[in-house]
């Protein structure tokens, strides 16, 4: 996309999000009747239910009628298209992919799946290409350091995904669906509840994801055949309610996603691909003891598993995390008390770096207070974690909301956060450096929002200064003089940025549009972060006509830097993605989706390709 094309799209954003700003302004009051009859409810901001009209962090909640509408296949593809959120691919769906959270970096973002985390204790980042997005039915995604609530790497945010859940009358759920570059997806599932004293709430989902694929690299140097993948998966939940106030839950989600991939240079002899592997485990226990006491105790094991094949002989890598959970919600009044302690104890094993094979734990406990009072909300937590590797982090946040009308709210907060060395960082050969310390940060953000019922609209400025920010740049000497190069924590960065959103209903019509203005700097170097564009954002329109609902988006963004040296470019790109749904008879629909209409040329990291235009259509049963 050339300069020019590139500033007519970021300048078609403003417009559009000041006029759906002021359209909010002067909306009707009839529009309230229609408001909040279906109010959302967001859990991942307080570890408790809210409102989401209550909540003061800043926060996008992706419901499965969205998932449904938007006909993606890939988990990284619907996380494109929202607010303060970047993504970098090498590849395609199949290979390594990361998430970015208002200009924070994959490895300060904790990504939770039904409560439990997911990320790997090697590489720190969790593994997207394996995460299915045919059993997930809810995605919240929180924004802004989380660290009192969740501990370490909560810097930029946290995004918690939630598997598909049971009730009412028992149904089966069937999809299969079929595009470019040779996918098929098909997922099956049955879920539900039993009545009476005790029901029994249960889901059990599965699916089957296969592609051809394009070659992941660019260049004649790159082995130019297709890097297919197959990514296999299966979710379960059931809970039995023994009286009333009191659950007893098992979850788990197994999901393995075998890619191929071009080597870093060179056709090779042998094609190398990569098996990846997450399992997850969990059993609570959620009991109300008392009107205003609520207790949840959950015991939970998750692991990130990976085999490298670039020979018959695997590298292997893996990493267990055990967790323990002991929440407690007192009521008092309108407010909330909540007192929780958690443990959680990480287990390395590799083939290739014995040094990494150890364990480590981390002992945490966490009070924080929901005030609600009217027309004024408030929070404040404090979090103190202790870890056998890098000692004491205690972290805070406040909080403070006023409800000037029913619609309209203004919001302050100042929160601190940290984030843990990787395994990768502390005891990788050549460049790990076990005396490396946690980054640090400390955030301050003002928001303005909007909701009627049928216009929303938000503006939200944040200022993150992180320090010992720690960098995979080789310096000598180390402070571990058995190494010759080892990696830093002594640059500081900025995460500074405007966040804004719009959305308004125009009948059968809705017109949508985020867009965010950020400037993440290393300030050591005066560089702009790696990969991170100034500007992104997404416009669309839906229009539903009796069964039939279709829409379009287009997701943009600027000009970005391959390394943190700011010395090779990467392009900016705008892409035009459509979608639609059509209702049969009885529970089927028909739904397509058409990624990249306009064929563009683009790239999320140097060298690894991006998809091109691309279709998917398939058909679905029991989702309505």
């Amino acid at each position: 996309m050339s300069a020019s094309t590139s500033r007519r799209a970021c300048e078609a954003f403003v417009p559009l999000a000041l006029v759906l700003a002021i359209s909010s302004a002067f909306s009707s009051s009839s529009f309230a009747a229609d408001s909040h009859a279906l109010e959302q409810v967001v859990v991942t901001a307080t570890r408790s239910t809210q409102k989401a009209g209550d909540v003061l962090a800043d926060h996008v909640v992706i419901t499965e009628e969205q998932i449904l509408q938007s006909g993606q296949t890939s988990i990284i593809d619907l996380l494109q298209t929202q607010r303060s959120v970047e993504v970098t691919r090498n590849g395609n769906a199949g290979n390594s992919a990361n998430v970015f959270i208002r200009g924070s970096n994959e490895k300060q973002v904790v990504v939770l799946i039904d409560g439990v985390r997911t990320m790997s204790s090697t590489s720190g980042s969790a593994t997207w290409s394996t995460i299915p997005l045919s059993q997930v039915e809810r995605i919240e995604i929180v924004m802004g350091p989380m660290s009192s609530l969740y501990g370490a790497d909560a810097v930029g945010g946290v995004i918690q995904i939630f598997t598909k859940k049971g009730s009412g009358s028992p149904r089966l759920t069937f999809s299969a669906g079929a595009g470019t570059y040779g996918e098929r997806v098909y997922s099956a599932g049955i879920l539900g509840s039993t009545e009476g004293d005790h029901p029994i709430r249960y889901s059990f989902n599965t699916s089957q994801e296969e592609s051809d694929g394009f070659s992941s690299r660019i260049g004649s140097s790159y082995d130019p055949d297709k890097d297919g993948y197959t990514k296999t998966s299966t979710s379960g939940q059931i809970s039995w309610q023994l009286t009333r106030g009191h659950e007893l839950g098992i979850r788990i989600l197994n999901s393995r996603n075998d890619g191929q991939y071009d080597p870093s240079t060179g056709i090779p002899v042998f094609k190398p691909y990569i098996v990846n592997d997450i399992d997850i485990y969990s059993a609570y226990s959620r009991n109300q003891f008392t009107s205003n006491w609520t207790s949840l105790f959950q015991v939970a094991r998750s692991y990130n598993k990976q085999r490298d094949y670039r020979s018959a002989v695997a590298g292997v890598t893996n990493s267990s995390q055990d967790q323990f959970l002991w929440q407690n919600d007192i009521k008092i009044g309108t407010d909330l008390l909540q007192i929780l302690t958690e443990r959680r104890e990480e287990t390395v094993a590799t083939s290739s770096q014995p040094a990494q094979n150890r364990d480590r734990s981390n002992n945490s406990i966490a009070v924080a207070y929901q005030l609600n009072r009217g027309s004024h909300l408030a929070s404040a937590s404090l979090r103190y974690d202790d870890s056998s590797v890098y000692g004491g982090n205690t972290t805070g946040s406040v909080g403070y909301g006023y409800k000037l009308t029913n619609a309209w709210r203004i919001n302050g907060s100042l929160g601190t956060s940290f984030r843990a060395p990787t395994y990768n960082e502390l005891y990788f050969s050549n460049f790990g450096n076990p005396q490396i310390k946690p980054e640090e940060g400390k955030n301050r953000e003002l928001g303005v929002y909007y909701d009627d019922g049928r216009t929303d609209f938000s503006a939200v400025y944040y200022h993150n200064r992180l320090k010992n920010l720690i960098t995979n740049v080789a310096q000598s000497p180390c402070s571990n003089p058995a190494l010759t190069t080892c990696i830093t924590s002594v640059d500081n960065a900025l995460l500074e940025g405007l966040s804004l959103s719009a959305a308004r209903k125009f009948g059968d019509f809705r017109v949508f549009g985020n867009f965010d203005w950020q400037n993440p700097k290393d300030l050591n170097r005066n560089t702009y972060l790696a990969r991170r564009a100034r500007q992104y954002g997404t416009i669309g329109v839906t229009h539903m006509m009796e069964r039939f609902k279709y829409g379009f988006d287009v997701i943009y963004s600027g000009a970005r830097y391959e390394n943190i040296t700011n010395t090779i470019r990467l392009g900016g790109y705008a892409l035009l993605n459509l979608h639609a749904t059509y209702d049969l008879s009885g529970d089927w629909q028909l739904f397509a989706r058409w990624n990249n209409v306009l064929d563009k040329k683009y790239e999320l990291a140097q060298t690894y390709q991006t998809p091109g235009s691309n279709v998917f259509a398939g058909i679905r049963y029991g989702f309505k």
